[in-house]
């Protein structure tokens, strides 16, 4: 059995998506905090069992049976390493075989501020004894993609990478990745997984603007002034200095590979840029 853990969020419908067409329904688990946003998933033979991060009550039950577990980590930026380190110890309780992690690209070395939680949740899956696969993901696309409307409404897009390059690749591409590891035979413990096509900001404006019909430029800001535009669109200002890390970040090269870990792990090249941009021009 393969137990998913977030399978409502955006990567766990796609892994669910895809895990269907290689294994019956019957031997997997969307395993989700709320049970009544899955209906659509147990209406497809889907077992939809309660687990949320936040009540290690529930994580028991959920992972009950399971041979695989797909961690996918909690959107809760500074409560993640209590969160996940309650799964991996339900984990253990349940004799899983395989738990695979969905954690951060050079996870134990990256200066984002993202990486302590994803390191930490790292190693306590080492010290559990549990075998296990980390899946490193890199920047997704959709990042850029799901937030084209400000660019296209003001004609530019900002931020703070420089010339920094990014190696994004789509979450079908990174949901590719999970499933393969959770279907067949892991080939090694840690896969770093990035995009084949590395672009910087003005690389990615230049696209916007290719297929939009109108110019959209990339302005490069001074960290606190990009900061400041995000704050005054409305974001949290948390979220905002999360925003603003990964761009000085990535201007150091901090999102960028040429590893080719997913292009192999998936078997194909993973999504071009220009078409994670067409298919978000079209929504």
């Amino acid at each position: 059995m393969i137990v998913v853990t977030a399978a409502s969020g955006h990567l766990g419908r796609l892994v669910i998506d895809q895990l269907l067409r290689n294994v019956p329904a019957s031997q997997v688990v969307a395993a989700v905090r709320s049970p009544d946003k899955a209906k659509d998933l147990a209406a497809r033979g889907v077992t939809v069992r309660a687990a949320d991060y936040s009540r290690p009550e529930t994580l028991g039950p959920a992972l009950d049976g399971a041979e695989k577990v797909l961690l996918i980590s909690s959107s809760e930026v500074g409560k993640r390493y209590g969160q996940h380190a309650a799964v991996v110890k339900a984990a253990q309780a349940a004799g899983v075989k395989l738990l695979a992690y969905t954690s951060l690209l050079r996870a134990d070395t990256s200066k984002l501020a993202l990486a302590a939680e994803h390191k930490a949740t790292e190693e306590a899956i080492r010290a559990s004894g549990l075998s296990f696969v980390f899946l490193r993901n890199g920047w997704y696309l959709e990042n850029y993609t799901e937030n084209l409307g400000p660019a296209l409404q003001h004609g530019a897009m900002v931020g703070s990478a420089g010339t920094g390059r990014i190696a994004a690749a789509a979450r079908a591409d990174y949901a590719a990745a999970a499933v393969a590891v959770l279907t067949g035979a892991p080939g090694k413990p840690v896969y770093e997984l990035a995009g084949d096509q590395r672009f910087t900001m003005a690389e990615l404006a230049g696209e916007v603007s290719r297929q939009a019909g109108k110019a959209i430029p990339y302005q490069d800001l001074p960290a606190d002034e990009y900061r400041a535009v995000l704050t005054g669109a409305g974001l949290p200002p948390p979220v905002a200095d999360v925003y603003v890390d990964a761009d000085v970040q990535a201007a150091q090269g901090a999102l960028d590979d040429a590893g080719g870990d997913l292009r192999r792990l998936i078997g194909r090249p993973t999504t071009p840029l220009a078409d994670a941009v067409r298919a978000a021009l079209k929504r």
